[in-house]
């Protein structure tokens, strides 16, 4: 299948360099009138303190950019919850002791965890490309919403997105679509997995237990249908970036890989939505998934190949910046390693 088809040219990667640079003479100036290189007699450890201040500022504004072959990645944090849990919504089918002695192993909680939502840009050859939408403006009074303020302090404005990817159609990942009744990304071309926008918009959806969430799909998909490309398994949304089915989360759940100048990521979407309970126990149910058992087998065969090829990958609800390793461990599951430097270092000379 041919890639989705241009829509309104977005910035150039030069410009939104300029973008970039331009925001961190803002900061710069809110530290006190500096930018560009160290001053003159200015010691090599102010210079570093000022590059850590510099990172900190860029980690606490809830973005996070990193580099993959000559391609840009910048997750957005659009909010987080913090409520009761995971169990039983994750470990579904486990007991809470069970669930209890998983967290206490790994440092966590036993009866609370938080739950980011992190869509991703990526800008590639004169391409912006979105990746699921958040909440928008339905999820501001709970502190959701956050894409598009914090795509702004990141250097890009909506109107510079081309391409607005949906991995599925959950209404954390499509109410940001719409703003105020119009489209918030307006010159934007949209895809999303045909499976996925099939079972949505039919009358089994319509009328089931699900009929919630087919109503938000109506008001916040159907309207850019026009607009919209339908993905199968293995077309292209640009030269480099590739969609994979991964069913069970949803009915057509899709992965994404991106590939430019021999570097490799997956963007896993929903496929884990718990960097423990759903990583270190793949086989446990999770309450989210609307065909558990699709789900399990989905999430094994996506993580057996992260682990084995040694590829990082960037998770929807993974701990922001949401990007990270798949390990496999000896007794099966996977341990999930935060990127620290690996993606900088690879970079390092682009």
């Amino acid at each position: 299948m041919s890639p989705i088809p241009d829509a309104t040219p977005g910035p150039s990667r030069r410009r939104a360099l300029k973008l970039f640079l331009t925001a961190g003479g803002i900061l710069a100036a809110l530290r006190g009138g500096r930018s560009g290189p160290a001053r003159a007699g200015e010691t090599l450890r102010d210079a570093a303190v000022e590059n850590s201040i510099e990172k900190a500022n860029v980690m606490t504004s809830g973005w996070q950019r990193f580099a993959l072959g000559e391609a840009r990645i910048t997750t957005i944090l659009d909010g987080a919850r913090h409520g009761d849990g995971p169990h039983p919504t994750f470990g579904a089918d486990r007991s809470q002791e069970e669930m209890a002695a998983l967290l206490r192993a790994n440092f966590l909680p036993e009866t609370r965890y938080v739950n980011g939502y992190t869509p991703v840009l990526v800008e590639l050859d004169d391409n912006l490309i979105l990746f699921d939408t958040g909440f928008g403006e339905s999820g501001k009074e709970n502190g959701y919403g956050k894409l598009v303020e914090r795509m702004a302090a990141a250097g890009y404005g909506p109107e510079a997105v081309t391409i607005v990817v949906l991995t599925h159609l959950h209404p954390d990942h499509v109410l940001g679509l719409m703003t105020g009744g119009r489209p918030t990304f307006p010159n934007a071309r949209y895809a999303t997995g045909a499976r996925e926008f099939e079972w949505w918009t039919s009358e089994e959806a319509k009328n089931g237990e699900k009929a919630g969430m087919a109503k938000t799909v109506e008001n916040f998909v159907v309207p850019l249908e026009d607009r919209m490309t339908f993905l199968k398994d293995g077309d292209g949304v640009v030269s480099g970036i590739t969609a994979l089915d991964a069913p069970g989360h949803t009915p057509g759940h899709m992965v994404f890989e991106l590939n430019s100048a021999g570097q490799r990521m997956m963007l896993t979407a929903d496929t884990a939505n718990h960097f423990v309970a759903s990583l270190q126990k793949p086989d446990w149910k999770v309450g989210f998934d609307m065909d558990p058992d699709m789900a399990i087998a989905t999430r094994k065969r996506v993580f057996d190949r992260i682990a084995a090829e040694r590829i990082p990958f960037i998770g929807y609800h993974m701990p922001f910046p949401a990007v990270g390793y798949a390990e496999k461990l000896p007794e099966g599951g996977y341990r999930f390693v935060p990127e620290t430097y690996q993606l900088a270092i690879a970079n390092e000379d682009g």
